[in-house]
């Protein structure tokens, strides 16, 4: 039992180093980057890397921060028809809805992989970066929505067969 107590903290660890921690640097480091870049710009000479390192970066925080906003709830949706709906019709839907999710992304996963490391071979114009490491996160961002979703599933698929309803 205690060592479940462990892995749940260091698995909780892991997450919010995915999900709060590199979104956070990432984050910065873009900002310190366009300040760069702006500097050299107006006062020096225009760098070409500054905006090719921005994008990355964007990259990074975009695909790893994901999993905070599903952690939260806290995406954008259309919820006309569900707010609507009784509670068994609400978690009948959210069913649905994720298991359309990690079925899709599952068959994603090892096709997304695949391109990833066939990206390995160019490299970025302006740093010279390998593009596997550029789109590596896609594959963290993929792994961490299927969890996500897949958890959730777990936890509805289990209320309706009880009968009680989220």
């Amino acid at each position: 039992m205690e060592q479940k107590t462990l892995l749940t903290r260091y698995g909780r660890v892991a997450l919010d180093v995915v999900e709060i921690y590199i979104p956070s640097v990432t984050f910065l480091t873009m900002f310190v980057v366009m300040l760069v870049q702006v500097f050299f710009r107006y006062f020096l000479v225009p760098l070409t890397w500054p905006l090719e390192f921005s994008l990355f970066l964007y990259i990074w925080t975009i695909l790893f921060s994901v999993g905070y906003g599903l952690r939260e709830d806290e995406h954008i949706s259309f919820d006309l028809l569900y707010d609507m709906a009784r509670p068994r019709g609400k978690t009948i839907m959210r069913v649905i809805g994720d298991a359309l999710v990690v079925v899709s992304f599952t068959i994603a996963l090892y096709p997304s992989y695949k391109y990833v490391t066939f990206m390995g071979f160019k490299h970025s114009d302006a740093m010279g970066l390998p593009m596997d490491w550029v789109y590596a996160p896609y594959m963290v961002f993929l792994l961490v929505v299927i969890g996500r979703f897949g958890r959730r599933l777990v936890k509805d698929t289990l209320s309706l067969v009880r009968g009680e309803y989220i």
